[in-house]
């Protein structure tokens, strides 16, 4: 009996722990980037991305990316931390949590103080942290991560490459007790400018910084580190800031990150963030994918660089040969024979492929006529399934549309028989009841005439088509399922017909997903759910339909995004109806686009042209 109970028992972990392993594969993970810098800086976007490129590489992992930034250059004190704490507590009280990934010194700090509180057990990915203040920080074991270290003698380095001359160096920055990455330069200025004079102007106004810089002396290279603020109220990103400083400046600056290069500054040994998150990303996946954080070592990144920038060279007069070996060099613009290589060999050839070109020509232009063609098909095709996907998502109230005829008519029969079997039945009633029955009957007929005349599969066929007709089709279409949702639909035609040339079922196609599409935005809604379509008439050239609705609107984020292929916010949706609707109004010559109201809410357009009278 033991035995089989153990056999039992085995047989049953065997067919069990697949499905273990499988949940266990696909259960969603979700990691928690807390930067301490502005979100608007380059730095900090780079570094983002590049962590959401690592984690997503996996097409079979799911992954759910939160973001958070402090803004700690600007606000600081003990109630704005307490309020940052008690927002992560609430935001994220719900949140399963996996990692958690810091951006700079002060976050970390934040984070080994919180941690216990809000995320009690949770490991932690580090970086852009100096080594001094991670010895400060001393995190516990399942705290890990790496180590930026940008070392001054880099940019003193570059400084020299730059300026052969060179016999000053000018400090240029906030104040070194702000800086992130760059506060240990401070304790390094003796040993590295060895040899050299140095006018340190970190802590200075902005306005300030700009006037010293414009009277610099030859021989003398300005180093950036960063400047958060004007030091008169105003903040500005770092890269932001260097722009304003290179417009006054009257010698090179020498910079110590990739993001500073292209605002104005000529290059150095330079902080590359995509090469920290790199780093950052990959110790998090392997936490993600059960490696323990204390098992992984905290690590020095090689994130430095040799980075320059080609205009700034030319301006200072600064040969390539006089970078440090291995110099990337940055938008360097193309000589003249490169500028104008290919056109000179064109013309050299043109009389030689001239029969070549034109039979290209005449195939090229038979194969996109086919492509045309073919192109039009598929959207046909296309376009039919998403009538048929939104039919699909209408049944119901179609069916409540065609079932209220049908119970008329049920009733209006039943009434009859009990009339006819009276002694002396009442013929102008019968012939009321008849008249009832017929129209009942009319209107399912239309009902169904209608969803057969949007379900049919016929080819893309170009007629003249009042947009005002089509508009109020849809209403039609839509009215009984706007009902059943609580939904009120307000149509403004144009006083004026707008005649266009286009395929009717495919234009009603697209105002029926624009409505539908309004309708489902405002699901969450308890009450005041408006739809307004408007058609109006653009100086007798175009027609503009518009769709709005009260709905909470689109993410500024996502705008770009909603007429991408498979993009969707719905849970049961597929992603194609607006993609769809975009290249059916292309195919028109048209134009569709949406953006968010300022009283609330998304409304779309689309323009078309009008036809010629």
């Amino acid at each position: 009996m033991i035995d089989r109970i153990c056999g039992l028992m085995l047989c049953l972990g065997l067919l069990l722990s697949p499905m273990d392993l499988q949940a266990q594969e696909t259960r969603a993970r979700s990691i928690l980037v807390l930067d301490q810098f502005e979100p608007r800086g380059p730095f900090y976007f780079q570094i983002f991305s590049a962590i959401r490129s690592e984690v997503n590489a996996d097409p079979l992992a799911v992954t759910s990316l939160y973001a958070e930034s402090f803004d700690l250059s600007r606000f600081k004190g003990k109630e704005y931390e307490e309020s940052l704490k008690r927002h992560l507590a609430e935001k994220y009280r719900n949140k399963s949590i996996d990692v958690i990934v810091t951006v700079g010194a002060e976050t970390l700090d934040l984070v080994l103080r919180w941690r216990a509180e809000l995320w009690p057990g949770t490991p932690v990915v580090f970086s852009v942290v100096d080594e001094i203040s991670l010895k400060r920080l001393d995190p516990p074991n399942d705290v890990t991560g790496s180590i930026v270290t940008v070392p001054l003698a880099g940019s003193i380095a570059a400084a020299r490459a730059v300026v052969p001359d060179l016999d000053t160096v000018v400090f240029v920055g906030d104040a070194w007790d702000r800086q992130v990455v760059y506060r240990n330069w401070k304790h390094e200025i003796p040993d590295a400018t060895s040899g050299l004079k140095v006018m340190d102007l970190t802590g200075r106004t902005l306005a300030e910084t700009r006037k010293q810089v414009g009277a610099l002396s030859q021989g003398t290279a300005i180093i950036y580190s960063a400047m958060y603020s004007d030091g008169q109220g105003t903040y500005y990103p770092p890269s932001t800031a260097i722009g304003l400083i290179a417009e006054k400046a009257n010698r090179p600056i020498i910079v110590a990150a990739e993001t500073f290069i292209a605002p104005g500054g000529i290059g150095g040994f330079v902080l590359v963030p995509g090469l920290i998150a790199a780093d950052v990303a990959q110790k998090t996946v392997r936490i993600l994918k059960g490696e323990s954080a204390s098992s992984i070592p905290v690590t020095v990144v090689d994130a430095v660089k040799p980075i320059f920038n080609w205009r700034q060279m030319e301006q200072w007069d600064v040969s390539e040969s006089d970078l440090p070996p291995g110099s990337e060099i940055r938008f360097r613009e193309p000589g003249i024979w490169n500028t104008y290589f290919w056109e000179s060999i064109a013309l050299a050839c043109a009389i030689l492929i001239q029969t070549s070109l034109i039979a290209f020509l005449l195939y090229e232009r038979t194969r996109r006529n086919k492509a045309e063609v073919e192109a039009r098909t598929r959207l046909t095709e296309l376009a039919h399934a998403n009538r048929q996907a939104t039919a699909g998502e209408l049944s119901s109230t179609i069916a409540h549309e065609i079932n209220q005829p049908l119970g008329s008519i049920l009733t209006n029969a039943e009434t009859a028989e009990s009339i006819l079997q009276s002694p002396s039945p009442d013929l102008n009633e019968l012939k009321e009841i008849l008249a009832d029955i017929r129209m009942a009957d009319l209107r399912a007929a239309e009902v169904i005439n209608r969803m057969r005349s949007f379900l049919r599969r016929t080819p893309f066929e170009l007629a003249n088509v009042d947009l005002n007709d089509t508009v109020r089709g849809a209403f039609d279409f839509l009215s009984v399922q706007a009902s059943t949702r609580n939904v009120a639909l307000y149509l403004k035609p144009s006083s004026e017909p707008l005649n266009i040339k286009g395929d009717p079922v495919q234009l009603q196609q697209v105002i029926l997903n624009l409505i539908v599409n309004s309708m489902d935005a405002m699901s969450a809604i308890p009450f005041g759910r408006t739809v307004i379509v408007r058609a109006e008439q653009n100086e007798g050239t175009s027609a503009t339909i518009s769709v709005s609705d009260s709905g909470p609107g689109i993410p500024p984020e996502k705008l770009n995004e909603v007429f991408d292929p498979f993009f969707t916010t719905k849970q049961q949706g597929m992603g194609i109806g607006l993609s769809i609707a975009r290249t059916i109004i292309q195919a028109h010559k048209g134009r569709i686009w949406a953006e968010n109201q300022t009283e609330g809410g998304a409304v779309f357009h689309l323009r078309l042209p009008l036809a010629a009278s």
